[in-house]
């Protein structure tokens, strides 16, 4: 009984860490996103003429 205990528990925690891997992996790829529209923007404004005053 002890045996199946730990053994359920062993799967949810496999389970929980497979999603978190999952979750990681999509918080990675929004960083990267959101860097990438950061250096398309600077590159935009490298190509603007700047305001002389």
């Amino acid at each position: 009984m002890k045996s199946d205990t730990v053994k359920k528990l062993m799967i949810v925690a496999v389970v929980a860490a497979l999603g978190a891997c999952n979750t990681v992996q999509g918080a990675g790829q929004d960083v990267e996103s959101v860097g990438k529209a950061g250096e398309r923007e600077l590159d935009k404004a490298q190509d603007k003429p700047v305001d002389a005053r």
